[in-house]
């Protein structure tokens, strides 16, 4: 029998601290459901001493997730832990994530604190979060610039202590992966008593080498691995759980290890975090890029159809691509519409949500004579996008001819009352963006405007994500539509109603 390898994932924690990833709670909700289908061991929920609203995500998440566990993160501080303990009590297994900066950089420069100062208070936290649950992971925060004798002291302290799970992070990005497979192998080695917790590993991509770091880890010893969906994560982000699942799988005959992963639901999840946090996937992103398992060279081509394994390594099928694609159009039926839903890992809360995602479904089909299933992720996505809006896209009429300027009119309703206005731009997008802003004046910076077709031809789905800025406040809007000028200005307002909705998060390390 090979060990386990746990995979926890921390999308909505770590995650959403890349700029304008932040979720509502209902977005984290959706997101633990589909991590939970996939069979995750743990999720790390959120950083419940950040706000009210983290708090009440990560209650939200602990008290729905039934069969994974459910995990907060705590600065070692009683009161960041108490925050967690509450968060938590409706789990069905929870867990506290604990830690503080250990190399010498953090130690003198954040925290001012000494050496044993940093023990002392580790080993206190350790201690309060067992009044919680047995359930304890601690970090030494910077694991990968820390003193290896230095390290080796604390975290045998906090073993002493009751922590169950070690983990270490390479938290800028800065190992190799030999020198990072190597730290937890002397680290299992050295401490006494390692053979009673299990070791973890958290890895940034900074030199793009957070995957690459995490499997060395294992190689070494790790039995837990911290990664997201898509690598998703603040600056260059995570280790990417696709990557890590698949290369665990794929070579089996290097690693001594297996995951419980249902390697099926990799795509859909990959879909929903991209939807949800407007971040798209690359197209040559390994696993879930759209070119991921597609074919150019004539070579390659010949080779495939003569035997998949000749320049193929994994199905396609079994992470989630379907062989079959089901096309529906216009005349297709409720019963049809529903059954692709389900077979797409797509739930809808309730049976007017189905009504009204197959009205817009109905809405697309007389646009475009095919409906793919990349359109459908879509259609749902900014169907979720509309639930409560403040600002609502009601009309737009948009001139744009060579030699003229162009000129959009606009009609938005605020809280149900309808308001209009018109405006001049440098191109009907601009003209666009520029008449909402007569509306709204948001005072808004507008940081990325970017635009990816959903599937081929030119009658295919324009996702248009836009990013603002406002008062240190980063959000990400996203809009899908035939008309790429219209998927503008849904994105544009999806954004605006994330700025005017949502509480400001606190950094969980500052």
């Amino acid at each position: 029998m090979k060990d386990k390898l746990i995979i926890f994932d921390t999308t909505l924690r770590d995650g959403e601290q890349s700029p304008g990833a932040s979720m509502t709670r209902e977005e984290k909700v959706r997101i633990a459901k589909q991590l939970e289908r996939m069979r995750v061991d743990v999720i790390e929920a959120g950083f419940p001493a950040a706000s009210n609203g983290d708090f009440e995500s990560v209650k939200a998440v602990a008290d729905m997730v039934k069969d994974s566990t459910v995990c907060g993160l705590a600065r070692a501080l009683e009161r960041d832990i108490d925050r967690a303990g509450e968060a938590l009590k409706g789990a069905n297994s929870g867990r506290i994530h604990t830690f503080i900066a250990t190399s010498p950089i953090h130690m003198e420069k954040k925290l001012r604190m000494s050496p044993d100062q940093v023990i002392e208070q580790a080993v206190n936290a350790v201690k309060w979060a067992r009044k919680y649950t047995d359930n304890v992971e601690f970090s030494p925060e910077d694991a990968g610039r820390s003193e290896l004798d230095f390290l080796c002291r604390v975290l045998e302290a906090v073993i002493a202590a009751g922590a169950t799970t070690l983990n270490i992070p390479d938290t800028v990005g800065y190992n190799m992966p030999e020198q990072f497979g190597t730290l937890i192998r002397n680290l299992r080695e050295r401490i006494p008593n390692s053979d009673k917790v299990i070791f973890s590993v958290h890895c940034h991509n900074d030199l793009g080498l957070a995957v690459a770091n995490s499997l060395s880890a294992v190689i070494n010893g790790a039995r837990q691995v911290e990664c997201t969906i898509n690598g998703l994560g603040e600056r260059a982000g995570n280790a990417s759980l696709e990557e890590i699942v698949m290369a665990v799988r794929t070579r089996q005959d290097i690693f001594m290890c297996e995951t419980g992963i249902d390697a099926t639901q990799i795509l859909p999840a990959s879909r929903l975090v991209s939807s949800v946090t407007g971040f798209a996937v690359q197209p040559n992103k390994a696993i879930v890029g759209a070119n991921a398992f597609a074919h150019e060279s004539g070579i390659h081509q010949d080779g495939v159809l003569k035997n998949r394994e000749t320049y193929e390594i994994m199905r396609a099928e079994d992470v989630g691509w379907s062989a079959n694609k089901m096309v529906l159009g216009k005349h297709s039926g409720r019963n049809a519409f529903r059954s692709r839903l389900v077979e797409l890992g797509i739930q809808l809360e309730s049976e007017d949500a189905l009504n009204a995602a197959f009205a817009r479904f109905k809405e697309l089909a007389d646009k475009k004579h095919e409906i793919f299933d990349e359109d459908l992720h879509a259609l749902v996505s900014d169907e979720t996008a509309n639930e409560d809006e403040h600002f609502k896209l009601v009309s737009l009429k948009v001139c744009s001819e060579t030699g003229e300027t162009p000129h959009a009119n606009i009609v938005l309703a605020e809280n149900g009352k309808e308001k209009q206005a018109n405006a001049d731009g440098g191109g009907p997008v601009d003209a666009t963006f520029k008449s909402i802003e007569q509306i709204i004046n948001s005072g808004a910076e507008l940081q990325l405007y970017s635009v990816n077709n959903i599937t081929s031809g030119t009658d295919a789905q324009g996702e248009v994500t836009v990013r603002l800025s406002k008062g240190g406040r980063i959000v990400n809007g996203q809009g899908a539509d035939t008309d790429i000028v219209v998927a503008s200005a849904k994105a544009y307002i999806h954004a605006l109603n994330k700025l005017h909705s949502k509480l400001e998060r606190a950094h969980p390390q500052v």
